[in-house]
This record gives C-alpha cells, structure tokens and sequence, in this order.
C-alpha cells in the first residue's frame, strides 16, 4: 500500500491533535501506526529512531525540517507555528 503522507507530513499531523503541539517519539511513533499515517518501503511502522531522524536538527533530514518541528531533549518534538 502506497503512503499518502510522507514522513514528516505525518509527524505533522499527529502533533496538531497534542496539547501544545508536543509529544515524545515513541508516542508519535505509535500514534502514526495506529493511524496507519505512514509505513516503510518494507511495510514495517516508521520506529522512533526514524521519527528523531526527522526532527533532530542535528541530523541532515531534521536540518531540512528544521522550519517544521523544534526537537527538546531527551526526546520531545514540538510543531513549530507556522
């Protein structure tokens, strides 16, 4: 089955529904499995450690999405205002 949402769009709408637009990844994770938002090339869920990837600034992919999410450590991803 073909994704609808990338990656990041995903994120995106999971935190929309968070009070203050903030979860862990483990939470987002889990809410874009249940959601079925998002799943891998190999049909697995994206795991939590692909979710930092895409948010963590210090990362190439988070660096891109930087303008999208604010990442608080340890493991705390908030939307951005846009």
């Amino acid at each position: 089955m073909a994704n609808l949402l990338k990656l990041h769009e995903a994120i995106a709408v999971v935190l929309l529904d968070k009070p203050d637009r903030t979860a862990s990844i483990e939470e987002i994770s889990q809410e874009i499995a249940d959601r079925g938002l998002y799943f891998q090339k190999s049909g697995d869920i994206a795991p939590p450690g692909q979710i930092r990837l895409r948010t963590h600034p210090n990362t190439s992919a988070g660096k891109t999405y930087k303008h999208l999410f604010e990442f608080k450590e340890p493991d705390q991803v908030k939307l951005r205002n846009l």
